[in-house]
């Protein structure tokens, strides 16, 4: 695995979140009382983007159906709704972060 820098730490303040694209990725970084996290973007469900979605805590909310995902781990932990039925997408991808001096890296595989 490969670190690469993403942003740096004044770019991304407290309780913020930012989308970074690198290559074909679209990863979600956020900020969480001065712990940063790196989700995959898109909802597994329809695509959704999570970057457009309200944070709450440690959650996200997709904004196209309300499925709400812990941004430590990229669990699912509220289904969000389509009409009448719930749905219950799975987890989204988690990124490991690292900090270096004020650069924000996250990993990704070679």
């Amino acid at each position: 695995m490969r670190f690469q820098k993403i942003a740096s730490i004044k770019e991304v303040g407290m309780d913020a979140k930012r989308k970074i694209s690198i290559g074909d990725l679209t990863i979600l970084l956020v900020n969480i009382d001065g712990t940063f996290h790196a989700i995959d973007n898109k909802c597994p469900h329809m695509g959704g983007s999570l970057y457009e979605g309200e944070i709450e805590g440690s959650k996200i909310v997709c904004p196209r159906h309300k499925t709400t995902f812990d941004v430590t781990t990229g669990k699912v932990v509220g289904p969000g709704k389509l009409a009448f039925f719930k749905v219950h997408p799975g987890p989204v991808r988690v990124y490991p972060v690292k900090i270096e001096g004020d650069d924000i890296l996250i990993g990704i595989d070679s």
